[in-house]
């Protein structure tokens, strides 16, 4: 349904471009990775950066996230006040690979990235944001 120029879904919330999304998404650090762990649904809070049209993560060794690799994902982040007056959510889904191409690993160690380890090997995880979704509240 479109209202004054803007798509709009069956609640009433404007539909959001690609574009408008991937906005959204370089403009925050902590979103949340949807994945499963042995046929059970995870949600798990991680500091990531958007490059391009995909997500990277920093993940240190040992981290229950490992097991999202060569996975499908869900990715989710929004913001939204308390009394729900204003506020957008952005989700995208993709497959995750862990990047061992040391050409790309070079490029992606200067994002800025924060390791979240305590040791000396991070690993880099990209979700390829193969669908993308937000919705605003108008």
């Amino acid at each position: 349904m479109e209202q004054g120029g803007a798509m709009h879904d069956a609640a009433g919330l404007q539909v959001l471009a690609r574009d408008e999304c991937l906005r959204l998404l370089g403009s925050t650090a902590v979103g949340r990775l949807v994945y499963t762990d042995r046929a059970l649904p995870v949600v798990h809070p991680v500091v990531y950066v958007l490059d391009g049209e995909c997500v990277v993560l920093r993940v240190p060794e040992g981290s229950a996230t490992l097991v999202a690799r060569d996975t499908i994902v869900a990715f989710q982040i929004d913001e939204v006040a308390p009394d729900l007056s204003k506020g957008w959510s952005v989700m995208g889904v993709g497959h995750v690979t862990e990047v061992d191409d040391e050409h790309r690993l070079t490029r992606l160690r200067r994002l800025p990235l924060p390791s979240r380890g305590w040791g000396d090997h991070d690993h880099y995880l990209v979700v390829d944001l193969e669908v993308l979704s937000g919705r605003r509240i108008p």
